[in-house]
């Protein structure tokens, strides 16, 4: 029998709306009954209005709880974890039946969020998993020189995410061509536009990913 994951959203949002003590009433819960459940972290899934989430993964399917304070905490972790009873009314997303806001998730194609609320944004080996990194295993298996990746990042034409959309290859090729026995990467994680939370979401939910690329 797979083990059966709570995962608790604690990106800012939720952290705004009292999922940092939804967390320790479920790790309270946990170990005073020395419950087999694992606990984990996640960051936004971009339902913030429905903060705090938590995620129930067991045998039978995902059932993401929404607006889970300490008291209904108390009660999904007593009927879902305990009598193997899923409280249905506090459900807003599952892969097993409808919802209210299956829609709003089913609908979307993420990109640069698609691991956002997908796997514990501090963990490398679950950003691995999903294969993270996989780029630079490969460069360093297949013993390629830094100009050959210059190059190649050239040729793609990839871009800088900002409004200049500054060639990402000049960039690497200035930094490399640029003398110096100590390097420092700088990350802007400045919001530019007021209400747009991309950069804050990338970070919290995926910051291994802003490393890589």
């Amino acid at each position: 029998m797979s083990i059966t994951q709570v995962i608790v959203g604690l990106g800012s949002c939720g952290i705004a709306a009292g999922a940092g003590k939804t967390y320790e009433k479920i790790k309270a819960l946990k170990e005073a009954e020395n419950l087999g459940f694992e606990l984990k972290k996640t960051s936004c899934v971009g339902m913030c209005y429905r903060e705090p989430l938590v995620e129930i993964i067991d045998e039978t399917g995902t059932y993401l709880y929404g607006e889970i304070d300490e008291i209904r905490a108390v009660e999904i972790i007593d009927k879902h974890i305990g009598q193997q009873s899923p409280v249905k009314e506090y459900v807003v997303s599952s892969d097993l039946f409808k919802t209210p806001e299956n829609e709003f998730l089913d609908d979307q194609v993420k990109i640069v969020l698609r691991n956002c609320g997908r796997m514990d944004p501090e963990s490398i080996e679950e950003y691995e998993a999903r294969e993270g990194y996989a780029a630079i295993r490969k460069i360093t298996g297949e013993k390629i020189s830094n100009t050959e990746v210059i190059q190649k990042i050239l040729d793609s034409g990839i871009r800088g995410r900002g409004g200049g959309g500054f060639p990402t290859g000049l960039k690497w090729k200035f930094a490399s061509n640029n003398a110096s026995d100590e390097k420092f990467i700088i990350c802007n994680a400045d919001e530019g536009d007021p209400g747009a939370f991309m950069d804050r979401s990338v970070l919290e939910g995926d910051p291994h990913s802003v490393i890589e690329e």
